[in-house]
């Protein structure tokens, strides 16, 4: 089964804690982004294969938020675009701070549980899918 769960975030909170703090109160197992729209004063984004985020201030759009969540860990993805539309993107850190509403809509399975193991395929924890 399916539920959907939408919410908002408010200027100033930061959105990756957002989420996570959403998955934990309501003890979220297997869920998954189904849309974000929104802006940021900040963003902090890991590129890839690379060991830091890259941080910048301004104005930008939420463009794109994709990504698995899990009380047992998340793994999400965000692109935004400047002024410009010059669009940037990579893993989602902390600190990425709302400008004026991160409108999010999950999608939850109730048959699921996501869990992040390291499965010596590579070096990190990895999604596994269990059933519930």
């Amino acid at each position: 089964m399916l539920h959907i769960h939408p919410f908002r975030l408010k200027p100033g909170q930061d959105l990756r804690a957002g989420i996570e703090a959403y998955v934990q109160q309501h003890q979220l197992k297997a869920a998954f982004v189904i849309t974000c729209v929104g802006s940021l004063t900040q963003y902090h984004l890991r590129m890839a294969d690379q060991p830091r985020g890259e941080r910048k201030k301004g104005h930008f759009e939420i463009v794109s938020l994709a990504g698995t969540c899990s009380i047992h860990g998340s793994h999400l993805h965000l692109s935004v675009s400047n002024e410009h539309g010059t669009t940037t993107g990579g893993h989602l850190l902390n600190e990425c701070h709302v400008y004026t509403t991160a409108e999010i809509v999950l999608g939850e399975s109730t048959e699921h549980v996501f869990v992040r193991e390291n499965d010596g395929t590579t070096a990190w924890e990895e999604l596994q899918v269990k059933k519930r």
